[in-house]
């Protein structure tokens, strides 16, 4: 294991403990290679799962993680495991996408980010929240701005999310 990697403790662990409690704890980050770049990471979960807080019952969605990375990473199966304890937590969409949202901007604190929950049909509506955040003073506060209204337009343009 190199020196870099002595920090992840979820990484290549063959024994992996799947609990079922929400807990932003088990992220984990590593560093940024390139902090003077700027370029986007884009995870996509096509099997995310919450229930409902009202009925208890199972929401599905595709979520979208895109971000700008600052000085830290998120490390991808922390985030998956992380995810994952989403399935027996009860949430609206809405709120699960802005949890999701603060919690990552409070571990890696990145450039930008943005979290779109494309959850599918349930009593004939699908709902798609988005929430998105950018570095105070940063260029990325003007694109977080208009983000918010073009990612309507991407659905409207056919991109597969409908």
């Amino acid at each position: 294991m190199s020196r870099e990697n002595e920090k992840l403790t979820l990484l290549g662990n063959q024994e992996t403990a799947y609990a079922v409690d929400y807990d932003p704890s088990l992220l984990e980050t590593f560093e940024n290679k390139h902090p003077d770049a700027d370029y986007m990471v884009t995870f996509r979960c096509p099997e995310f799962t919450t229930l409902c807080p009202i009925t208890g019952q199972p929401d599905f969605a595709t979520l979208y993680i895109n971000y700008v990375p600052g000085q830290t990473m998120v490390e991808s199966k922390s985030l998956k495991l992380y995810l994952f304890r989403f399935r027996n937590h009860g949430d609206f969409h809405e709120d699960v996408v802005n949890v999701i949202r603060d919690d990552l901007v409070k571990l890696m604190e990145p450039k930008y980010l943005e979290v779109r929950g494309m959850f599918y049909p349930r009593g004939g509506i699908s709902i798609y929240p988005f929430a998105n955040y950018a570095q105070p003073g940063s260029a990325y506060e003007r694109i977080a701005r208009t983000r918010m209204f073009d990612q309507l337009r991407d659905l409207d343009n056919g991109d597969g999310a409908r």
